[in-house]
């Protein structure tokens, strides 16, 4: 596959999975109680907010390895 195509489909496999990362984010942070301390909350929106850095190296890696 030539790496222009390949950035095409790493590219829908980015947005596919952060928006996939999103929701799954949003999911559990509406199972948290209600009133909860920023403090308790801080680690989580850091962690929800820049998870989606370790599934996304793989796919922009394969994306910019040069053609054969």
């Amino acid at each position: 596959m030539k790496q222009r195509n390949r950035k095409l489909v790493g590219l829908l496999g980015l947005i596919g999975s952060i928006v996939l990362w999103a929701g799954l984010a949003t999911a559990l942070y509406l199972l948290f109680p209600p009133g909860l301390p920023i403090w308790v909350l801080m680690p989580y929106f850091i962690v929800a907010g820049m998870g989606w850095v370790l599934p996304a190296m793989p796919i922009v890696r394969w994306m910019s390895r040069p053609d054969e």
